[in-house]
């Protein structure tokens, strides 16, 4: 069984090492790549101020934490909840340092996320995919048409289910045969925006048909005999030539 966790936090600024703290986390479980509605969420009180300018990105005030547990309070559960599972998170490092200077400010330290889970940045994902474009969680919901209408502030658990959807399209192979447009919007710029359901049934693997693999190799063929070589010819399986 594979066991992923989609992971998000927000904080009350950009550096633990400045004293910053987490103040949501919010997560969302996949198993063997289907979303089961099972989640994690919680608010938490970071027994600082959060920076103003913190604020104008999750829109978490002060007053709205003061009476959420503190870390500590909500550490064992938390880890319960991830351990054993790959943590897919977008820009891993900010995150991942954020939870491991949680950690290791509890009376008994557990040691780090890293420890108890695989991470998975998927923001080296689109970087590797979508070389020389822009892989913000915006820009690839544009690409791969996931609906992030409700974003309007950044939020943990939203962040986290959008994020999720992301993943599964940019994992799953090819999406569309377009090769993008002019504007650089990607393979679905200006298509219609679309969530994966929970319920949806696995993917079916269709084979093509001996008609269909002879028509392949009519082609190819007319590939290499108008420009001298095919690379699509020395990709096609032995099995099927």
């Amino acid at each position: 069984m594979s066991r992923i966790i989609v992971l998000d936090t927000e904080t009350t600024g950009l550096e633990p090492s400045q004293g910053h703290r987490v103040i949501e986390i919010g997560c969302v479980e996949m198993i063997n790549r289907k979303l089961t509605g099972n989640h994690y969420h919680v608010y938490i009180n970071p027994q600082r101020e959060v920076e103003a300018s913190a604020i104008e990105v999750h829109g978490i005030t002060n007053e709205f934490l003061v009476d959420k547990p503190v870390f500590s309070q909500i550490a064992e559960e938390f880890l319960a909840f991830v351990n054993g599972a790959e943590l897919v998170i977008h820009n891993a490092p900010f995150d991942v340092g954020f939870i491991n200077h949680e950690f290791r400010m509890l009376a008994n330290p557990p040691g780090n996320i890293d420890d108890y889970c695989k991470i998975t940045d998927s923001l080296v994902l689109a970087r590797k995919k979508h070389p020389g474009q822009r892989n913000s969680l915006d820009a690839l919901c544009k690409r791969y048409g996931v609906d992030n209408s409700s974003r309007t502030l950044h939020g943990a658990l939203l962040d986290s289910e959008i994020l999720a959807d992301v993943y599964l399209f940019m994992t799953g192979g090819q999406t569309s045969l377009s090769l993008g447009s002019l504007s650089g919007g990607g393979a679905l710029a200006g298509g219609p925006v679309r969530r994966l359901s929970m319920d949806r049934p696995p993917l079916k693997v269709i084979a093509p048909s001996d008609k269909e693999l002879e028509a392949h190799r009519e082609k190819l063929a007319a590939i290499e005999k108008k420009a001298g070589q095919c690379l699509w010819k020395n990709s096609f399986p032995d099995e099927v030539h």
